[in-house]
């Protein structure tokens, strides 16, 4: 997780520090007056830290008073589903506090790790997390699952937390023990199913993202041309678009403006593979001798979306429309409980 931490005073600054050379992959700021002296980079307005810590980070660590980060966060909330994580710390290291997405963020557990670092006291109060429960979001988002209702995931929470049994259901394998909260593979009022597709009526579904493009293009093919090649090909393989995890194709495509603006778009990794790597990449492929006297490769969107995958198996073999090749590869998931 990428943390920016930011300070207001020289003692918070001093803390600042400390946790920027502890915590992995985390930053330290204060204001500038600070910065020299603190050994941290400065900061001149906060609302302008703000902003780029917001678009830029993970995790934002506010070392001093809550009222501070609430005022400086408030204008810029929008869902639990995308917002950072937001932390406070009081500047003499006593408690370190859980502000904002505590479970999909990841700000409860930001919470702990800083709280280990500086031996403080950890403040956690989501209600599955103080009551000891199983929660069904941050189970998804350890597990890379995607939330298909909030609302529904509300539901399960409120279930757990009054006691009544939670149906889980799923195609993939688990690792670990069920938590006593939920009963595996019994049929609930209230049920959790892991899958593309749900089977019992009012389940909260939750989809793997486990799904990795391949695609080709001719050269000048526009974003809107992929958009429909892409969706065209997981409708017709009944594959949410949700369970796509990233996408890749070949090093020559690197500079492709429709792909690349095709991927900002759907804000999903892109991977470049040369076509020795996809030369190696393992399966039964479809082979093209055309594509192979172009690119060096007997076939592009096959191989990288294997690659990209890891190794995993073709969930849909190559298709061809508006000037674009596409395929798909599954990863191979497992459910840690």
């Amino acid at each position: 997780m990428s943390v920016w931490i930011v300070a207001f005073t020289l003692r918070g600054a001093n803390l600042a520090a400390y946790l920027g050379r502890t915590l992995p992959g985390a930053r330290a700021f204060s204001m500038a007056k600070y910065a020299a002296q603190a050994g941290t980079e400065p900061v001149e307005r906060l609302a302008d830290w703000c902003r780029r810590a917001w678009e830029e980070a993970e995790g934002l660590v506010f070392v001093g008073a809550a009222g501070i980060a609430v005022r400086s966060i408030a204008p810029r909330l929008q869902s639990k589903t995308t917002d950072p994580a937001v932390v406070v710390v009081d500047e003499g290291g006593q408690f370190a506090i859980s502000l904002v997405s505590g479970h999909m963020g990841g700000a409860n557990e930001l919470t702990r790790q800083v709280a280990a670092c500086l031996g403080a006291t950890p403040v956690v109060t989501t209600a599955t997390d103080v009551n000891g429960k199983f929660a069904v979001d941050v189970f998804a988002v350890k597990n890379g699952l995607a939330i298909t209702s909030m609302r529904r995931a509300k539901e399960i929470s409120a279930a757990i937390l009054a006691g009544k049994p939670v149906g889980l259901h799923t195609v993939l394998p688990l690792e670990g023990e069920v938590p006593p909260e939920l009963t595996l593979g019994r049929v609930q009022e209230e049920n959790v199913e892991i899958g593309f597709h749900a089977r019992y009526p009012g389940s909260l579904l939750l989809i793997p993202r486990g799904i990795y493009l391949g695609l080709g293009c001719r050269r000048g093919t526009g974003m809107q041309e992929l958009v429909a090649a892409v969706e065209a090909a997981l409708a017709a393989h009944r594959i949410p678009r949700c369970a796509v995890a990233g996408a890749a194709s070949i090093d020559l495509k690197a500079d492709e403006p429709g792909l690349l603006a095709w991927a900002r778009e759907e804000q999903l990794p892109l991977t470049f593979y040369t076509a020795e790597a996809l030369r190696q990449a393992e399966g039964d492929f479809s082979p093209s001798e055309f594509v192979k006297t172009v690119t060096g490769v007997d076939n592009v969107c096959e191989r990288a979306a294997v690659l990209a995958a890891g190794g995993g198996r073709l969930r849909i073999r190559k298709q061809a429309a508006h000037g674009v090749t596409v395929a798909a590869a599954e990863k191979e998931m497992r459910i840690v409980l």
